[in-house]
């Protein structure tokens, strides 16, 4: 329907009466304060700052693909982000080629209305000969299509409550001086009554486009097509940010489609000598070298510049607003380049290093871990003198709670139990990468073998808890992985001195690059977006975090929970000393762990019984609010406060109690509103904990022990890198054995081949060969 309208505006001759546009001198929103100096904006999370804003639409961007008439619906879609941006406060300004494919359509129509007409009269015969169309010069045509463009687009702000106008220039605008300030006193006066601006250049009468010489960093810019007028009008408007849409992702570092052609993320102006040029758009004058041409002189000039693709139908209803955002989008153009490498190019790093460490032997991967252990203790005043500053820092900004400060916190306990741990896992690392998991004699020439091999790069994003990287980063080595590290801002020195030890003990055999730490201002949603170099993401941190990568990861698996709703259900059968004990640790040992109890489940039998009043008297001494399911309000009169979910994770001295009449009840409850993380029945009777364990579709499942269990170092696996509620790969508290994959190897003598035929005559014997505990290439001599 929408487009329908939009067709019919395209229509509309401009004397057809208009509805009434918004004009205000002040926005209603808080405006962007804009740039604080005349510098443009050094990182992509500044963008957010921008105030005026010049969006330029290419040829393809604008027209169809016959090039006759235009793509009314990405139009559409263009037109509601500027006009949202423009409520924001922003003062934005349309920079637009279409007027010769509006032209050329219309013209069009009018010659085969005319000769149809003609030849119609002259014959007087019903079916019309085959007509040919002239060739239509394209001034002709800008003449043409000016007044229906802009009709067009008057009609789709109009749906906004947005103004535009129309503003022709020509090179004449901006070389001569007392134009150029008329210009420029024009589109001020325009900004300042909210009005957006519909700049074109005036293609019926503008001259032939003057030599490159101008393009090479001086103070003028020749106006030869839409890129040189938007860089040479955002330059004069003194504009943040301009914003180049085309027809392809941004800039290449080879013309896109070749087999080496990566998008470049952020281009410096140094680096022109590293590109390679391919042809221009299907449409327009320009091409991506005037593109690159007009935007460093607008960078220049102290504009900031995003190259961006307004074609593709999945991100061109978004793609204006997700560059103002800040989100990697696009080639984003800028003066300062970062003294340390890039995360695409500490990804290529980590890589090409992983891939070292996996072809090491087992004791030389267990000699790195040991070291790091060393380290740990070795160092430890290093350690601690850094994560203090952390400390220090995080009190005095008073933004973290309780909970958070204690896992920033490090001590010598710590680093003594992180060494332990880390030991534990050199140990482990001598039967991991290599491992034969099934032999099987194929044929009497063909072995086949399934060893265990790294997953590739992991991608690792953790918030306020430094221990985590050593651990991690040991897994890592121990299974061959190559791991980026990404970890929150609240620990940054404690980190920085984690990482240099790490990579210390791994320049033992040469391969420190294979652990990377983060630091620069990516996003996580931009590191999520890596699908084409990292294989795995791991996220460890609050449930809010782990669903906002689960939500912003594309292609990528992502290993973790989004919730712990962990689950105590207790029978009628159950001991009151294990049903206090169990109750109490799951619940209060550290509320704010994934593992500790969220909801308690309580058998109807043991309401108003000597041993609900312990549970209640326990909770209640240890300072646990009750949040009161439906059914166990509906017994009391004076009940605590009812619980506004069932599916809430407090992650604090807070639970919910509910009342269940049977254990089949419970796991009904469980599957309902649990998150397959964690779950417990305490029962004496045998018969109805089996049946629990074996009905609860749940990562861990205890009998008689508390949720608190449900951890990677009291499992034996010396350390993990969270917990996975995923139905493939890995489930529960992952540790070295999910950061592994397998691949199969089969060896023949070079003689035997594939017989597929229905009567084919190889024999395949499919012999199982015992695998013992030997590692690929230590075969036995069977």
């Amino acid at each position: 329907m929408m487009l329908q309208r939009l067709t019919l505006c395209s229509r509309i001759p401009l004397c057809a009466p208009r509805h009434t546009c918004r004009l205000l001198t002040r926005p209603l929103t808080q405006a962007p304060q804009g740039r604080a100096t005349g510098s443009p904006f050094a990182h992509r999370g500044e963008l957010r700052q921008a105030k005026r804003i010049v969006v330029k639409l290419g040829s393809a961007v604008v027209t169809r693909g016959d090039e006759c008439g235009l793509a009314l619906g990405r139009l559409a879609s263009i037109v509601e982000q500027v006009a949202m941006l423009q409520n924001q406060g922003r003062e934005m300004m349309i920079v637009t080629s279409g007027a010769v494919a509006f032209g050329k359509q219309r013209l069009r129509h009018e010659i085969l209305l005319s000769q149809s007409v003609r030849q119609a009269l002259h014959s007087g015969q019903n079916q019309l000969k085959d007509m040919s169309l002239p060739v239509l010069e394209a001034r002709a045509c800008a003449a043409a299509g000016q007044s229906g463009l802009m009709a067009l687009y008057e009609a789709m702000f109009t749906q906004y409550s947005t103004c535009t106008a129309q503003v022709l220039v020509t090179n004449l605008d901006f070389h001569d001086d007392q134009k150029r300030q008329n210009l420029n006193s024009t589109l001020q006066e325009l900004l300042r009554m909210n009005i957006v601006p519909i700049i074109n250049t005036n293609d019926a009468v503008v001259p032939p486009p003057e030599p490159n010489i101008d393009l090479q960093g001086v103070n003028v810019i020749s106006i030869k097509d839409n890129d040189s007028l938007a860089a040479r009008l955002a330059v004069e408007m003194k504009a943040d940010l301009l914003i180049a849409l085309s027809d392809v992702e941004g800039l290449y570092n080879s013309p896109p489609g070749t087999d080496d052609a990566k998008l470049i993320d952020i281009f410096y102006p140094g680096d022109q000598q590293s590109i390679t040029y391919g042809t221009k758009s299907r449409v327009g004058i320009g091409g991506m070298e005037a593109k690159v041409k007009a935007a460093l002189w607008a960078l220049h000039g102290g504009t900031s510049v995003v190259i961006a693709n307004g074609t593709h139908p999945k991100v061109t209803g978004h793609v204006i607003t997700d560059i103002v955002d800040g989100k990697k989008v696009g080639t984003f153009f800028s003066e300062i380049k970062p003294a340390g490498p890039t995360v695409e190019q500490q990804t290529e790093m980590a890589r090409n290093s992983g891939r070292t460490l996996a072809s090491l032997h087992p004791d030389q991967r267990s000699e790195i871990i040991c070291h790091l252990a060393e380290l740990l203790t070795e160092r430890k005043d290093e350690i601690l003198v850094a994560n203090k500053m952390d400390m220090d820092l995080a009190i005095s900004a008073g933004n973290l709670p309780p909970a958070m400060l204690n896992r920033l916190s490090l001590s010598t306990a710590k680093l003594n139990s992180l060494a332990i741990g880390l030991q534990q896992i050199a140990v482990a690392a001598q039967d991991s990468v290599g491992r034969v998991l099934r032999r099987t004699r194929v044929a009497h020439s063909l072995e086949l073998e399934q060893i265990t091999v790294p997953i590739g790069v992991l991608l690792v994003i953790f918030e306020a808890r430094p221990d985590c990287l050593p651990q991690v980063s040991a897994l890592a080595i121990a299974s061959g992985n190559a791991l980026l590290l990404k970890g929150g801002k609240e620990a940054a020195n404690t980190n920085r001195v984690l990482h240099q030890l790490t990579q210390e003990a791994l320049s033992l055999h040469s391969i420190k690059e294979a652990v990377q730490l983060v630091s620069t201002r990516e996003e996580v949603e931009d590191l999520c977006r890596l699908d084409k170099v990292i294989d795995l993401i791991i996220p460890r941190g609050s449930s809010q975090l782990v669903r906002d990568i689960q939500r912003a990861a594309k292609g990528i698996p992502v290993l973790g929970h989004s919730e712990g709703i962990c689950h105590v259900y207790v029978d009628a059968e159950a001991s009151v000393d294990k049903v206090i004990k169990i109750v109490r640790d799951s619940k209060c040992d550290y509320p704010a762990a994934c593992n500790s109890m969220e909801t308690l489940l309580i058998h109807r039998d043991i309401l108003r019984t000597p041993l609900f009043d312990q549970i209640i008297d326990t909770l209640r001494n240890e300072r646990v609010k009750i949040h009161a399911g439906p059914r166990f309000a509906s017994y009391l009169t004076f009940s605590p406060s009812e619980a506004k979910s069932l599916r809430t994770e407090y992650s604090d001295l807070e639970c919910c109690l509910e009342v269940v009449d049977s254990m089949q009840e419970a796991v009904d409850h469980i599957h309902k509103y649990g998150s397959s993380h964690t779950d417990v029945i305490i029962t004496e009777n045998e018969n109805t904990a089996e049946q629990f364990l074996q009905k609860l579709d749940s990562a861990c499942v205890f009998w008689n022990v508390s949720s608190r269990f449900a951890d990677g170092y009291r499992f034996g696996l010396g350390a993990e890198v969270g917990i996975s509620t995923a139905r493939i790969h890995a489930r529960g508290p992952v540790g070295l054995e999910g950061l592994l994959t397998s691949k199969w190897v089969l060896r023949g003598d070079g003689h035997t081949v594939a017989d597929f035929s229905e009567h084919g005559t190889m024999k395949y014997l499919h012999e199982n060969l015992p695998v013992g505990q030997h590692l690929a290439g230590q075969r036995n001599s069977n």
